[in-house]
């Protein structure tokens, strides 16, 4: 079944983010042989917009106005209202970040429609689409499906892979004027950590340390291990707790839900809470001196070892074999 669907393609910090790549592949997915539109938003055009077209997209609408820059919540609900009514789609797909949690909730409210959010696997079987998403903190999953007018969902980063680009697929991007209402809320000032390297829910490798770092200075082995393989840095909250680390690095319940490809918990015991956000990493690496921690009952490689003495040793081994 030909189906049009439309991708909101977040930008963070003008850049394009790869999970609207990731929502892309979705839309293909659900489009068959419908219509993939992309829209951006914002106070400008971002970085890497031609990238939707290569991964997918059929139409690419921009949608600038200075009142989406900072985000609220209004403005981007406003803004995405009129681009529905006017592309029409049988359904909506976004990443699960900050944002797309936030505003796909608000924007299904305005249009009456149904919502699954979390998403991490879908299938699709003639008009029928089932949604899979985990619940109970990750222990369970559950399908769900919309029955009746526009889907909306949203996805969570890492779970779905990215089309391979087609550089020979080239849309010119088209500007999209929206009529935004006056703000209820007005934004005076934005501040935000400056964390360097990959972004920590889109990072392919993840490094963890907890309570077993012992020191803001223990993370520093970590660092090098996630530099060398690309990745990024987290924790849990034992050690965001303890003062070792800044709590935008927390991994958990009530912190990130990361779903990466390689994930190397350091020195974490792993209480339910933090495996509630990261036990659907596709290979989880353990490293803790206790050979009773329950993190190894979850993990797919366990060192029992001092993360002071097994980290070095994983990072020399891995730039041997970098060159």
């Amino acid at each position: 079944m030909a189906r049009n669907v439309l991708i909101f393609a977040e930008a963070k910090s003008g850049q394009i983010r790869n999970v609207a790549l990731e929502a892309l592949a979705v839309g293909r997915r659900l489009a068959a042989d419908g219509q993939v539109v992309a829209v951006v938003a914002g106070s400008s055009r971002p970085d890497g917009v031609e990238a939707l077209s290569e991964h997918g997209a059929d139409r690419i609408l921009c949608v600038e106005d200075a009142a989406l820059e900072p985000y609220t919540s209004d403005a981007y609900t406003d803004g995405l209202y009129q681009v529905v009514q006017a592309v029409q789609p049988d359904a909506v797909i976004m990443g699960h970040t900050a944002i797309g949690r936030e505003l796909a909730p608000r924007l299904a409210h305005r249009l009456e429609a149904g919502l699954v959010a979390d998403c991490t696997d879908l299938a699709v079987d003639g008009e029928r689409v089932v949604f899979t998403r985990p619940i109970y903190a990750g222990k369970a999953y559950e399908r769900r499906e919309v029955t009746g007018g526009i889907v909306c969902a949203t996805i969570r980063p890492n779970n779905f892979a990215p089309l391979p680009a087609d550089a020979t697929r080239t849309v010119a991007p088209e500007p999209f004027p929206v009529q935004l209402s006056a703000p209820r809320v007005k934004v005076e000032s934005v501040t935000s950590k400056q964390l360097s390297g990959v972004d920590l829910t889109e990072a392919k490798v993840v490094v963890s340390g907890g309570r077993g770092v012992k020191s803001a200075e223990g993370f520093e082995p970590l660092r090098e291990l996630a530099d060398v393989l690309g990745g990024a840095v987290g924790a849990s909250r034992g050690a965001c707790d303890a003062g070792y680390c800044d709590y935008a690095l927390q991994i958990g319940q009530t912190g990130k839900v990361v779903t990466p490809e390689v994930y190397i918990a350091c020195g974490i015991s792993g209480a339910i809470q933090h495996l509630a956000g990261m036990s659907n990493s596709k290979c989880i690496v353990a490293v803790n001196t206790d050979p009773e921690a329950p993190i190894f009952q979850v993990a797919d490689y366990g060192i029992v070892g001092d993360l002071f003495e097994v980290v070095p040793r994983l990072t020399e081994a891995f730039k041997r074999m970098r060159g």
